[in-house]
């Protein structure tokens, strides 16, 4: 679904918040972004169209900058459920719609979710594709 913005309430909007979007270079404008992402994911409900906008940009921009420099690559590995979690609280997305994307039951997704039932291959896949990450983030062995 496309949401239109009003241009003025997005530029009012950004002097409030007193940060400039852009690619997040030091780690000091990575707690300055997670700030804000936090203060727009406790409005789930209530965010008017320009702060959804903004929002989705700044996880973006959080997502490259921890994909950067918390790789997984570095010998750190975080658990598939726990991987899965970060991505869907990112996302807001519910276990309902994990289960509408997997074709899963609400056992199977809450199952996995908890870390109780591995991610399989195909899963993984999906998951990888839909959240546009290495799908070895959510199965070990692909």
């Amino acid at each position: 679904m496309i949401t239109t913005i009003n241009r003025r309430d997005y530029i009012d909007l950004l002097d409030r918040i007193e940060i400039v979007p852009k690619v997040i270079e030091t780690e000091i404008e990575y707690d300055r972004f997670l700030v804000v992402v936090e203060g727009l994911l406790a409005k789930r409900q209530s965010r008017t169209p320009e702060e959804t906008a903004l929002f989705m940009l700044l996880v973006k921009l959080v997502e490259d900058y921890e994909r950067e420099h918390y790789s997984i690559d570095d010998g750190i590995r975080v658990a598939p459920h726990k991987f899965l979690q970060h991505m869907m609280e990112a996302r807001e997305m519910e276990q309902k719609d994990l289960m509408a994307l997997l074709d899963i039951s609400e056992y199977v997704a809450l199952s996995i979710v908890n870390g109780e039932e591995q991610i399989d291959r195909s899963q993984a896949l999906t998951l990888g594709n839909y959240f546009k990450v290495i799908p070895d983030n959510f199965h070990g062995n692909l």
